[in-house]
């Protein structure tokens, strides 16, 4: 009899950890949308990421208010990294959606302690594959491995 309660406990665990996985990968792309929607227009990055809320649906709203805010907050610092890790390439000629997909994930791996950086990277990447060109994974993986790499001397 435990073991099955064992096996029921554990799926519903499974299920729950998939659920908050799946809103957080929400969360990052309503943030994405947001920052690129403001560098395009004179917007509220804050309206704009409530409008990509409910188009969205199932998003964790604090997580995406976090990335969008902390990435606003520490911008110049992480342009300065994102600069730094891929050499050649300024952050004015970076690919928009790319750009926007960095300063999350670099604000991840800088500020944030809740994800472990295999985590913020795929994630960075698989939503790079989804909304950009056919290089852009290659492109954000390369730029945040170099700085996972580096932040982990």
């Amino acid at each position: 009899m435990p073991e099955q309660w064992f096996s029921i406990l554990n799926s519903q665990f499974l299920i729950l950890n998939s659920i908050m996985a799946r809103r957080r990968h929400l969360s990052r792309i309503a943030a994405m949308q947001a920052l690129f929607e403001a560098e395009r227009r004179p917007i509220e990055s804050v309206d704009s990421l409530e409008r990509n809320i409910k188009e969205l649906g199932e998003v964790d709203e604090g997580f995406a208010l976090v990335l969008l805010e902390g990435v606003e907050n520490n911008k110049d610092a992480i342009v300065q990294e994102l600069e730094k890790h891929a050499p050649g390439w300024t952050y004015d000629r970076m690919d928009p959606i790319a750009r926007c997909i960095l300063l999350i994930g670099a604000f991840e791996l800088l500020y944030a302690d809740d994800a472990p950086p295999a985590v913020v990277m795929d994630e960075s990447i698989d939503i790079a594959k989804e909304y950009g060109t056919d290089e852009s994974g290659k492109f954000v993986n390369g730029v945040l491995n170099a700085l996972a790499k580096d932040l982990s001397k």
